[in-house]
């Protein structure tokens, strides 16, 4: 891998610069399907980083990493470029000073991949409106992490005030496992749902997500009780016919009980933020399921 420093630069340096060391070492951009934006500061930009570069090994994208450092420091534009075997795409460290912290989308800019779509991705604290933000409004995809919130409960169900198709949160990436095994448990007739259960630790924006998912599809009220973990637990489904439920105490194997058949092992493993970021770059059209989901949950988490 390449690394190359530029300090109190310029956005038009910083493309140059990419420029020849892409000609340097015969890596040209025409691979790249996307740009990601990562939004963030100094103590998660590591782990972010390294999330969104495992990412890219399936989706090969330029990572521009977006750090904001002090704001009463003189403007300065600081950048580390990282090219290279090691690196999919290419990724660009981008730290921002004085006036610049507030001006993130005039640096940003200049270096989008031409004619590629835009994912943002805010890892640790984002804006109340994400499609507002002056990075926002460049980004056809909209990811943010209710879970990265002191308040994870009042992060997930904020959401909707201000949601806009292409936004969605982690904390519903994270149910794709769960919902598909729900799916599945329903292959065969089952009378009609009656009511519903998510167990989960106390405060768990997934859980939420969950039981609106849950309520949305299948007309029935579903509530939500503590548990001891760890994260999500268990669903439990009252049906005409018996009950389904899906039991996970480790957070690996879950157990499928249906009526009148056997019980079932199935994996259930708790994902990586890598994996669940490689998911949503999958997609980049809006998640209207999610969109459904999340304004049932304003509704009933309001009354």
């Amino acid at each position: 891998m390449t690394s190359f420093m530029l300090s109190n630069t310029t956005a038009s340096k910083i493309s140059s610069q990419l420029t020849q060391l892409r000609h340097q070492m015969g890596t040209p951009a025409v691979g790249m399907v996307l740009t990601l934006v990562v939004i963030c500061d100094e103590s998660n930009q590591y782990d972010a980083v390294q999330a969104a570069t495992e990412a890219a090994r399936q989706h090969p994208s330029r990572i521009l990493v977006v750090i904001v450092r002090d704001p009463d420091e003189p403007n300065r534009l600081d950048a580390e470029m990282r090219l290279g075997e090691s690196t999919p795409g290419e990724v660009i460290l981008l730290r921002l000073y004085g006036e610049l912290t507030k001006h993130a989308d005039s640096v940003v800019g200049p270096l989008l991949l031409t004619d590629t779509p835009v994912v943002a991705w805010w890892p640790g604290d984002c804006p109340d409106v994400p499609a507002k933000d002056s990075i926002g409004v460049l980004a056809q995809r909209r990811i943010v992490d209710a879970r990265a919130s002191a308040d994870s409960v009042k992060a997930i169900t904020s959401r909707a005030r201000g949601y806009v198709p292409g936004d969605t949160d982690l904390a519903w990436t994270r149910l794709t496992t769960w919902r598909s095994l729900l799916a599945a448990a329903f292959d065969r007739p089952v009378g009609k749902v009656k009511r519903g259960v998510v167990e989960a630790v106390p405060g768990h924006a997934s859980a939420l997500l969950l039981a609106a998912w849950l309520g949305e599809r299948l007309g029935a009220p579903i509530k939500v009780t503590e548990s001891a973990g760890p994260g999500l637990t268990a669903v439990k489904l009252v049906t005409a016919d018996g009950d389904i439920s899906i039991s996970r105490g480790d957070g690996r194997l879950a157990t499928l009980s249906r009526p009148e058949q056997p019980d079932r092992q199935v994996a259930l493993i708790r994902r990586q933020k890598a994996e669940l970021l490689a998911e949503e770059l999958r997609r980049l059209d809006p998640d209207e399921i999610y969109g459904a989901a999340i304004r049932r949950l304003a509704r009933t988490h309001r009354s």
